[in-house]
């Protein structure tokens, strides 16, 4: 019997500066997943130099201060663009962390999470609630300056920021598939319970590069991170943009969730990287749907054994729900996958 549970999607990987999104239509994009270099970490000053000889000026002149602001208003013009693309109702997700350094011999924060917020105020964007990504360290430093001496001590940062942003005000769903896929993408009662809340403890991840890769470590956030956003804030079929893609793992997490994707990286020497990551996504899927069926199974038994039993069914997959809502949800996998000559991977995802 064919099975009725079937979603197509489209994975475009473009070779682009992530300040001009010109490639991308007015209000195309459902959901935006991203994490952008980090003004004033070492590894991004050849970057943000690059698109503006005053940031490299005020580095050698030790203008801290000054290369911050610089180095965020090449960021702001990806926040313009964003403005410009994503639909009505939509959501822009930005996980960002503080930096520390010493400039001039004076150490000190520079928030970057607090600069990308005011601008995105600024540009229209409704601030919503944000995420604190608690990133484990097992380093036995948990402060450094003088030792064991007081106050010229300081703590570390062991946290980064998911910045949640809205463009307008709620999305709306209109009738027929738009709201089965809708019904379809709903998640499981405990799942919810630990996703929306503001702190997340999640382990960081360091992916390989190519040999030739301009960066000698990436900074990939852990694939759970987009992946949750992705659940949270988008449907099944919907488009899903990450204008720094880096390695791709929004692009993955878009690929395993049954949505499309359009990844924009700048670096020329990842876009094979993207492409090796996307070919993950058969693999992914099956084990990441399998995984989320099982955890629910042993959540509901555990429900039964405190003698709470639940009320409502998922006929499709067989088994037992919390609420109305999750009865109609569908798990899918990719069985599929298809590289065309332009770039673009298609993916086939169907019910497990």
């Amino acid at each position: 019997m064919p099975n009725p549970h079937v979603f197509q999607s489209q994975h475009a990987i473009i070779a682009a500066d992530s300040r001009s999104l010109k490639v991308l239509a007015d209000q195309s994009i459902d959901l935006v997943v991203t994490s952008p270099p980090y003004p004033m970490i070492a590894m991004w000053d050849s970057l943000f130099s690059g698109f503006d000889a005053e940031v490299k000026k005020a580095f050698e002149s030790q203008d801290g201060i000054l290369a911050f602001e610089l180095s965020h208003l090449q960021l702001d013009r990806v926040w313009q663009e964003l403005w410009r693309v994503v639909k009505e109702g939509s959501l822009v997700c930005i996980n960002i962390g503080d930096a520390t350094r010493s400039i001039a011999g004076q150490f000190s924060l520079f928030p970057n999470q607090a600069r990308i917020t005011m601008a995105m105020q600024k540009i229209g964007f409704s601030v919503l609630p944000s995420i604190i990504w608690k990133k484990p360290t097992n380093s036995p430093n948990k402060f450094m300056g003088s030792g064991m001496l007081a106050a010229c001590a300081y703590v570390t940062l062991e946290h980064e920021y998911i910045l949640i942003f809205r463009k307008g005000g709620k999305r709306e769903f209109g009738l027929g598939q738009e709201s089965l896929n809708r019904q379809r993408s709903s998640f499981f009662w405990e799942e919810r319970n630990v996703w929306f809340s503001d702190q997340w403890e999640l382990k960081g991840l360091r992916q390989k590069l190519p040999q030739n890769a301009t960066r000698e470590r990436s900074a990939a956030y852990v694939l759970e991170l987009p992946w949750r956003l992705i659940q949270m804030y988008s449907c099944y079929t919907d488009t899903v943009l990450d204008p720094f893609a880096g390695t791709g793992t929004t692009s993955l997490a878009a690929a395993v969730s049954a949505r499309n994707s359009i990844a924009i990286e700048y670096e020329q020497e990842l876009l094979v990287t993207i492409m090796e990551t996307l070919r993950m996504a058969p693999s992914c899927s099956q084990e990441l749907t399998k995984r989320r069926l099982q955890d629910h199974i042993d959540y509901i038994k555990k429900r039964q054994e405190a003698g709470l039993v639940p009320k409502y069914f998922n006929d499709l997959h067989k088994v037992s729900v919390a609420t109305r809502q999750e009865s109609r949800l569908v798990l899918t996998a990719v069985n599929q996958i298809t590289e065309r000559q332009d770039g673009v991977f298609e993916m086939r995802h169907t019910s497990i």
